[in-house]
């Protein structure tokens, strides 16, 4: 019997269901995944984030892959989630020895989006190995002086 239990699936509904996501995936970069039969760094895509005026820039390493047809971008309930699968083929012969090295994998990171961001206007491009995905925001007006409130007779 397994000392781990797998907790439930969060519900959209659940105000902790964030949360829990947030954690699962912190959790997926962690180096005990290793004891697991993942090696580090191959299950996880890495990525940089950063805002660029009104627009949240994510970019995600992601060599050696068709855009095309191994990603799968999807947004739901503020998260975006990003699916790419890698398949990498050599081949070697010399002195009548033929060597095939397969590699491939799935790969996930699920993501926050900016308190504001416009789910509808993403867009993304694919060079030199890296994915770069810019979701709009709205920026919300910030006042730095008082601003007097009339107050109506009535």
């Amino acid at each position: 019997m397994t000392a781990l239990q797998e907790r439930g699936k969060p519900t959209l509904e659940s105000p902790w269901s964030r949360l829990d996501r947030l954690f699962d995936e912190w959790m997926r970069t962690m180096p005990m995944r290793r004891l697991l039969g993942e090696a580090p760094g191959e299950a996880v895509i890495r990525v940089d984030e950063y805002r660029d005026d009104d627009t949240q820039v994510i970019r995600a390493e992601l060599p050696g892959i068709d855009p095309d047809r191994d990603v799968r971008l999807t947004v739901s309930g503020g998260m975006l989630r990003i699916d790419a699968e890698r398949r990498v083929e050599e081949r070697t012969e010399e002195k009548g020895y033929t060597r095939r090295e397969l590699r491939y994998g799935s790969f996930s990171r699920t993501l926050p989006l900016a308190e504001g961001a416009t789910e509808d206007d993403i867009t993304a491009g694919y060079k030199d190995g890296v994915l770069e995905i810019r979701v709009p925001v709205a920026s919300a007006e910030v006042r730095n002086e008082p601003r007097k409130i009339r107050v109506e007779h009535g």
